[in-house]
Parts: C-alpha cells; structure tokens; sequence
C-alpha cells in the first residue's frame, strides 16, 4: 500500500511538472496596448504612462499601438480576435459599454468576448453653464430649465458620447427636456458654450476648470457622488438628484479566454503601476483619479455600465443621428 501510495504520488507530481512545461513563458515577446484613438489624447497619453511604466519596472516590454477608427471599435475587435496569450490588450474608456447602443451590428460582445484586467483610472466631469445664466447652483439650473422646456441647448462630443449620455442621465432624473447640439470634439462644443450659442454641457475637469477660473464659463457640480479633490469647491449633482453617477473611467482588456494567471500577473503589474508617485502626480495632472482594483472589480463595473446606458437609451428614445 505504501508503495502504491508513493507511485501516485510520484505520477501526480510528474503530471503537474508536465503541466506547467507545457505553460509558455509569458511575456514571451512584446506585448501590444491597443489604443482605439490617434495619439495624444486622453487614452494614449494614460497608454503610454502605463506601458512606460511597466517596462521600466516589471520586466516587460509594452508597446502602444494606435489603431484609431470608429469610436475605438475597430481596435476592440482586432483584440477579441487576437489570441489569448496575454501579448494583445487594449486599454478602453466608458464608451465601450455606450457603443452596442448605437452600431447595430457591433462585431464583438463588449463584455463576453474579452477579459477584464484592470481600471486604470476614473475622472469626473463638471456641469458647466454660460455665465450669462441666472443660475448659481444645480437646483437652480433645473427650476430655470423646467421653465424653458426644450429652449435650452446643451453640446456634447456626439451623438453617443460619454458627455451626451450624462447629459441625457441628468435629463431623465431632473425631469427636464434640452436641445442636443452635438460636435465633433470637445474644443469646438466648449468654444460654443463660451460664445453663448449653447447654454449648458457636461464637460472634463481641466478644460472647464481653466475656463472656469477665467469668468468664462460657471461651474455648477460635479457628476461623481464625492466631491472632487480637481475640485473641491463644487458640490456633486448627486446632493441635488440622489443617485445620480457618471464618471469616465479607463481600463485594460484582454481577449476572451485569457488564462487567470497571466490575467492576475497584468493585473498586479498595473496595480505596482499606478501606486508610483510619479505616475499619479501625472494622472492626477489630467484631472484623472489612479484606481487599480481587481479584474472582477472591473468586470463589475463593465456590466454595470452596460446595463445603465441602455436604460438610458431606451428611456430617452435616442436613435443614432
């Protein structure tokens, strides 16, 4: 019995060895972060943070790639087809979980064809009016609203952006109707807000802020349900419409299937990322909050995301323009 005993142990102890020899190495070459936008925006720029920082730090080559086009939906399906080896990621923003509401033959599932690795980081945005308003708080801007049912414009960076469907949250739940004036970008939406030509939109910390200090522009509140520490001198519009939640937030992806050990070794090499100072005095620079956090976290928050635009959506009757 005793010698059975050993033997199956013995073969056990082989298998597991076998096993794991047969594991590939991994990183076994660079690894390539997608960005599905051209470069210097928001999301290279925290790309190339990251990948800097990783190599510099883990052993790892990271190379950003820019594959612009379509809202960023042609560099999330080059990864959901890419094999899953951990060497194709792609670091993606709230628009992933707005674009099944607005491409009717979308050629991934956003959630079920990839791996969630980690949120990068979060940021909230600031409801801004022109100070030409009599308004000084969210309360007022909604009664002033409320008495101009459909008078008033608000931009946004398009139809099924980040910014539109904010607006169109705070819409639903303030229990008021404005004119959508989409643009192509923020500058030209935030050009038009200072000239007058629309009165309201939700917009990044930096931007509004300069523009705020300035006497261009009036901040109101920000979107996140704490204050803001870009900030801390405007409420959250929550304090006016409980419940009320929209942030933008950054996190990295992989495709389906990812082995768990190569999902938790990315996983905490961004976590080592994000905890260098250096990284988050930069992010912190872009108005942006470093997070971190699990994969399931994350996978949370996609789900959750995905779930409260297309209640949105629905409720609003918004059609692609």
């Amino acid at each position: 019995m005793k010698n059975l005993i050993a033997f199956v142990a013995a073969l056990l102890f082989s298998m597991a060895a076998a096993c794991a020899m047969a594991q590939p190495a991994f990183p076994s070459k660079p690894i390539r972060l997608l960005v599905g936008f051209e470069p210097g925006g928001p999301l290279d720029t925290q790309a190339r943070i990251i990948a800097q920082k990783i190599t510099q730090t883990a052993g790892m080559q990271v190379v950003v790639e820019n594959r612009p086009g379509a809202d960023s939906i042609i560099a999330s399906d080059l990864v959901a087809r890419s094999v899953p080896d951990g060497h194709t990621l792609i670091l993606i923003s709230a628009g992933h979980t707005m674009n099944p509401n607005f491409v009717k033959q979308l050629p991934y599932h956003p959630y079920n064809d990839f791996t969630p690795i980690a949120q990068v980081a979060s940021a909230p945005f600031i409801l801004v009016v022109h100070p030409s308003l009599p308004v000084q708080t969210t309360q007022d801007f909604i009664r002033y609203a409320k008495e101009r049912p459909g008078q008033l414009n608000y931009g946004s960076t398009g139809t099924g952006s980040t910014l539109m469907l904010a607006m169109e949250l705070f819409n639903v739940m303030a229990g008021i109707t404005m004119t959508h004036v989409p643009y192509k970008g923020g500058a030209p939406a935030t050009a038009d807000l200072i000239a007058g030509r629309t009165q309201v939109m939700m917009n990044n910390v930096v931007s509004t802020l300069q523009n705020a200090r300035a006497g261009k522009l009036r901040a109101l509140a920000v979107t996140a349900p704490q204050r803001s520490a870009s900030a801390p001198e405007l409420p959250p519009v929550s304090d006016t419409l409980p419940g009320y939640d929209v942030e933008a937030w950054y996190g990295i992806i992989a495709p389906k299937g990812l082995p768990t050990p190569i999902a938790a070794r990315l996983n905490a090499e961004v976590a080592k990322a994000l905890a260098q100072a250096d990284v988050r005095e930069r992010f912190v620079a872009l108005g942006l909050q470093p997070v971190g956090g699990s994969p399931e976290q994350f996978a949370n928050l996609i789900q959750r995301e995905l779930k409260k635009w297309a209640k949105v959506v629905a409720d609003r009757g918004i059609a692609q323009e």
